[in-house]
């Protein structure tokens, strides 16, 4: 349930009302909204209305969850929470574009290929220092390395890191180098990591399981945000069906349908989600306007020499009108597209 304060509960209200829920049990978590705040209280639901609760100085009303994921749903927070990494805010009035490679491969590959996707107006940085193959003789990652590129790329070109992590020791390194961790769709439901990057305080990407209900999809969230990391972005990536023309099969409906299930920013990854350049376009075209709040989009400088994912990755002449499309998609939905400034 949720225990919502009036706009005019002062601290000592508060207090009273989290004490009185964590006496009989109730695990408490702060949830700060624009104009007021919300007392998110896990525990037992057929002691709530003995507790009076109701009759509390400060409080205006007992709202009761039923969906299985409490603090991500939009029964907890009814306005869209908005992720802010550095001077970069996702889920707010402007798309956001991530990009840059698969993987990193080298020095010159990955500074090549972040200044290209910054003079075209992405934002944020990917690229994989750890890869988990389905191979284990194809190309892993520079690990450590791959990391200390992405910081050095960052530092030169002033955007925004994001890497996925595989495991605890991955965690740990990325924390010194990287401003967002990625959960990748092998890892969705790593429950022991989903507890470890919510602990790391640092910005989560979610990518959906291949084959991941939207709701297992929330509830691995709720995992990340239970460990009092509310700064979470899901990001869809396709799923794995019967059809094997694409990759996976992009299911731009979750789009909407996350974002009236969860006040959590939705991004979209039609790179992953269809594995052919040609498809990636347009693909990210609809994820606009389907009201995705970002992209997640490989680029490469050279796709043909790429050690991984070579062919749905971008070049940059491709990425740079790319960007000035989705700027009129995003027009035409009401949004614009964030761009960093040269």
């Amino acid at each position: 349930m949720v225990v919502v304060m009036n706009l005019s509960a002062d601290p000592e209200q508060i207090n009273s009302v989290q004490q009185r829920l964590e006496q009989f049990g109730f695990e408490i978590h702060m949830i700060r909204g624009v104009n007021r705040l919300v007392i998110g209280a896990v525990g037992d639901r057929r002691i709530i209305s003995s507790l009076g609760l109701e009759t509390m100085p400060g409080v205006e009303s007992i709202v009761p969850i039923m969906k299985p994921y409490k603090l991500v749903s939009r029964e907890s927070k009814g306005e869209s929470s908005v992720v802010k990494v550095k001077d970069v805010s996702i889920g707010g009035d402007e798309v956001i574009v991530i990009a840059g490679p698969c993987a990193v491969e080298s020095r010159e590959q990955l500074l090549t290929a972040a200044r290209q996707v910054r003079r075209a107006g992405a934002a944020i940085l990917r690229g994989g220092a750890f890869k988990p193959r389905t191979s284990p003789y194809a190309f892993q990652g520079l690990e450590e390395e791959g990391l200390k590129l992405l910081a050095e790329a960052s530092e030169e070109t002033g955007l925004v890191t994001v890497t996925e992590v595989i495991d605890q020791m991955s965690l740990e390194l990325a924390m010194k180098y990287v401003d967002i961790i990625q959960i990748g769709a092998r890892n969705m439901q790593n429950f022991h990591l989903l507890r470890s990057v919510g602990r790391s305080g640092k910005p989560v990407l979610l990518k959906r399981g291949l084959s991941a209900t939207i709701e297992e999809w929330l509830m691995a969230a709720e995992y990340v945000v239970s460990e009092g990391n509310e700064s979470v972005i899901l990001c869809e990536r396709g799923i794995r069906t019967f059809e094997n023309a694409t990759r996976n099969t992009l299911d731009l409906s979750a789009v909407p349908v996350a974002k009236g299930q969860s006040h959590l920013p939705v991004i979209v990854d039609p790179s992953h989600a269809t594995g052919h350049l040609r498809l990636v376009a347009p693909m990210a075209r609809a994820a606009v306007a389907a009201g995705a709040d970002g992209l997640l989009i490989e680029v490469h400088p050279e796709p043909h020499k790429a050690l991984c994912d070579g062919p749905q990755s971008l070049t940059p002449e491709d990425f740079e009108r790319l960007m000035a499309e989705l700027k009129l998609v995003a027009a035409a939905v009401g949004r614009g597209v964030r761009e960093m400034v040269m």
